[in-house]
């Protein structure tokens, strides 16, 4: 199974729909909630080639991207391959 991260705030509703695609997926995912916390953010940022919006998510450390790239991955077919899951 892939090592699946996400970068959220609480209050965020991309945040939420993001995690929503990932738990129907049964993808289990550490989360990292960085509601003002700017160093935190600072990290996610430098992971994520300069990104500061959130979510932001990395399977097994590759950028995927915020909660529309992530459903357009799936759309494309792309995100079940990545998250080790057969067809």
């Amino acid at each position: 199974m892939a090592n699946v991260e996400i970068y959220t705030w609480s209050a965020c509703p991309f945040c939420v729909r993001a995690k929503a695609l990932l738990t129907r997926k049964g993808v289990a995912f550490q989360e990292y909630v960085i509601d003002g916390d700017e160093a935190a953010r600072a990290v996610m940022a430098q992971r994520a080639n300069g990104r500061r919006s959130v979510p932001q998510i990395f399977i097994d450390d590759q950028h995927i991207g915020g909660c529309d790239d992530l459903h357009a991955l799936d759309r494309q077919g792309g995100l079940d391959p990545l998250l080790g899951l057969s067809a």
